[in-house]
């Protein structure tokens, strides 16, 4: 399936309330937020809401909304540095190059704004670990029992990607980080 992906307006907020509560109700334990929590949400909140954060979404030919990722950027003396949020792809998409491209999306519009991009990631999420690592992404830490989740613990991997070094460089500092 065919799909482009573009920055979403406050125009997508039912097509992102649709896709986002589908995230949360099909997969709990990736998410800190809850599907009732995320209800309560009024049209108004949810376009303050796509207007503050920067979000991706991949869009088929015919309209629909079938991914999703966000940018976050931090402030004052965390301005630079940035955080990728609500991640999710509808399954029929899953393996067709569409979370690549999400993420692609994501880290371009970031560098032009910060310096290193972070996540989270139940450390349980195989494929989404694969992909951050191929796309340049390593571990820095670990949170465990980050969440609990329908009877269960989710630990969650920590994640950064430096964008101003080359994927090779990715581990650890240099001294003239420490400058």
């Amino acid at each position: 399936m065919s799909y482009s992906v573009r920055r979403l307006t406050r125009d997508d907020v039912p097509a992102y309330r649709a896709i986002r509560l589908e995230a949360l109700t099909n997969h709990p334990e990736a998410f800190a937020s809850t599907a009732e929590q995320f209800l309560l949400r009024s049209v108004e909140d949810l376009e303050s809401l796509l207007e503050k954060l920067s979000f991706f979404g991949a869009v088929t030919p015919d309209g629909s909304l079938v991914g999703i990722m966000a940018f976050d950027q931090g402030a004052g003396r965390e301005a630079h540095r940035g955080w990728l949020l609500q991640v999710y792809v509808k399954p029929d998409m899953r393996g067709s190059g569409c979370s690549r491209a999400l993420l692609e999306a994501v880290v371009t519009h970031a560098k032009s704004t910060v310096k290193q991009l972070h996540l989270a990631v139940a450390t349980h999420n195989e494929p989404a670990l694969r992909l951050y690592q191929k796309a340049g992404f390593t571990i820095y830490g670990t949170d465990p029992r980050f969440q609990f989740v329908n009877g269960r613990y989710v630990d969650e991997h920590m994640m950064v990607r430096f964008l101003d070094r080359e994927p090779a460089q990715q581990q650890g500092t240099t001294e003239s980080d420490k400058k």
